[in-house]
């Protein structure tokens, strides 16, 4: 059965329309596509991706979607004003520019100017405030109203996603596993986050692992897994991919190409 994965967007709705697309090119309008999270922060769109998301979800479209680190991040604020997250061992806030979250407050109509200050309990780099239509606002104020701003339909997207599909021989999770635990096991931190021990991994799983979260140049199979985080949170193209008895392939203009791992 052919199943396509679509890689983080961050916010680029364009490249997530193209995609789509491709996809659709090549499976038709009811294609089955798993969406691997990171749906908001660094593009300019992130308020359009989640629209399109979810008209496609409503209209009965068989597209299924596994959350990111940027989807809890956003989340997270929504929810509390929560501007961290302890697996940023740099300390950087949700709010810097680096990690997106202006953009995406800014796609909801609440662009502005982030102020930083540094804590001095453990250097953590926290909002100071937030100039916007001529007011400053603290990270409680505004988070407050970007609750008012978001559409609760968008709020509830984000906190249904599950952390992982299982679909025959695929698993499909945004950042991968911690190799050697069971999948029931597994922590939420790891599967949206997991880098170190994960990357350098040879080991076999009961599936073909397929992710993101880490930024490539172009998607890659190695073997055990492979990566569809193109970069599209960079300026690259977002690059669909499509599995079946034939293989893996990514998706493009002029059609399938072969995506293998290396010799």
């Amino acid at each position: 059965m052919t199943i396509y994965s679509i890689g983080d967007i961050h916010g680029q709705s364009g490249q997530l329309d193209r995609a789509i697309g491709l996809i659709e090119q090549d499976g038709g309008p009811e294609a089955r596509i798993v969406f691997l999270g990171d749906y908001t922060d660094r593009g300019s769109d992130s308020k359009g991706v989640l629209d399109r998301l979810i008209a496609g979800r409503d209209a009965g479209k068989p597209w299924r979607f596994v959350r990111g680190n940027h989807d809890r991040m956003f989340m997270n604020f929504l929810l509390s004003g929560e501007q961290h997250d302890r697996n940023i061992k740099s300390g950087l806030s949700w709010m810097n520019r680096r990690l997106g979250g202006p953009k995406t407050l800014e796609s909801y109509g609440l662009g502005g100017a982030p102020m930083f200050l540094h804590s001095r309990n453990g250097g953590r780099e926290t909002l100071a405030s937030y100039d916007v239509d001529g007011r400053s606002l603290s990270d409680l104020e505004l988070a407050q109203e970007a609750r008012v701003l978001v559409p609760e339909a968008h709020k509830q997207f984000l906190a249904d996603l599950p952390l992982y599909i299982e679909d025959g021989q695929y698993l499909f999770v945004h950042a991968g596993l911690r190799p050697g635990i069971d999948l029931k096991d597994q922590v939420e931190d790891d599967l949206i986050w997991i880098r170190d021990g994960w990357l350098d991994s040879t080991k076999t799983h009961p599936w073909l692992v397929v992710h993101g979260h880490t930024a490539l140049d172009f998607p890659q199979h190695h073997g055990n897994r492979v990566n569809l985080d193109g970069g599209a949170g960079f300026g690259n193209p977002l690059v669909p991919a499509v599995f079946d008895e034939d293989g893996v392939f990514t998706l493009h203009e002029d059609g399938r190409r072969p995506l293998r791992p290396p010799a």
